[in-house]
């Protein structure tokens, strides 16, 4: 490649990098959210204020990574403001945990061109600098494993008694990597994960079980467990389908349990009323998936912790 096309690619990836940035920060202006104020006070946000650092230099983050890397922590609830590269992880020992998703920062500075150099030199005027801009990935310490215990981080805990023991039991048992921080909850079906922001972030702490039965209901239906179609888009009709298969899951889950089901997305009734006036079969078809989906997830439950039991129907009383 050419030293033109070299400087052309350079100034190009350098043009990207700052719409990328520039598009990040719209998009969270939009969403209501100030990334240079964020809601540290909040129940959604588990780390600790203050400013991002490497967790192997200990060197603290500035300028805009500063922002991008604030907004990663509240977006996806980690627990501290700690970050590693992928060969830094290793380098202590450690790894970034398979599937997870890195945050690009950025490193700027300027440099002086071999041919700048000459040019000084045959003139005698000052070399003339040229800024450059170069991107890292970084990963929170919280997305790696096998980390010195000085380096790792861990969510705090939970208040206790806020978590439902037979809810708690029943996700351990489930396997599914069950992940309690962020703002907002949701089922990633790509790399196969549940989040759900902590309890204390609800009104009314029996809402996040509720959330969590709704969010577990989705991850039944990946390929390793029940294998549901969940390619579905935001917005589509497949979407409001899958929605409908783990808000009936939830319910039936919330029953067997002794929880009050509710209404978890109200805001999906019209996709639903649409799906149902074209298909009259279709509420047949989601009702048989979110037993199927219910089933599957009980079944981890042990027999002596099901509504029957009456030692654990008194408490029922007490959390309902």
């Amino acid at each position: 490649m050419s030293s033109k096309n070299r400087k052309s690619g350079a100034r190009g990836d350098r043009i990207n990098l700052y719409s990328e940035i520039t598009d990040k920060i719209i998009a969270e202006l939009e969403e209501g959210r100030l990334p240079w104020v964020q809601p540290w006070g909040t129940a959604a946000a588990n780390a600790p204020l203050g400013l991002p650092r490497n967790a192997a230099t200990a060197r603290l983050y500035s300028g805009i990574n500063v922002l991008l890397l604030w907004g990663a922590v509240i977006e996806r609830g980690y627990s501290g403001q700690g970050w590693l590269t992928f060969r830094q992880a290793l380098a202590l020992g450690g790894n970034v945990r398979k599937g997870e998703r890195g945050t690009t920062v950025v490193y700027a500075d300027r440099f002086v061109p071999d041919d700048e150099k000459r040019r000084a030199l045959e003139t005698g005027e000052d070399a003339r600098t040229i800024p450059f801009l170069k991107r890292f990935t970084v990963f929170n310490t919280d997305q790696c494993e096998n980390l010195p215990e000085a380096i790792a981080t861990a969510a705090p805990p939970v208040p206790q008694g806020m978590i439902e023991p037979r809810v708690e039991a029943l996700i351990k048992a489930t396997g599914v990597d069950f992940r309690i921080g962020g703002n907002r909850a949701f089922y990633a079906p790509a790399h196969d994960y549940v989040q759900v922001p902590p309890p204390q972030a609800y009104f009314e702490p029996i809402n996040w079980h509720r959330t969590a039965l709704h969010e577990l209901g989705h991850a039944s239906g990946h390929a390793s467990r029940l294998d549901r179609n969940m390619t579905g888009s935001f917005g589509s009709k497949r979407y409001a389908f899958e929605e409908l298969i783990a808000e009936i899951s939830a319910a039936f889950s919330c029953a067997a349990l002794g929880i009050v089901p509710t209404v978890r997305h109200a805001d999906y009734i019209g996709s639903w009323l649409e799906i149902l006036r074209e298909d009259n079969r279709a509420i047949v078809r989601a009702a048989s998936q979110a037993s199927k989906a219910a089933d599957w997830l009980l079944a981890f439950l042990p027999e002596r912790m099901m509504q029957g039991d009456e030692t654990w129907a008194s408490r029922d009383r007490r959390v309902a």
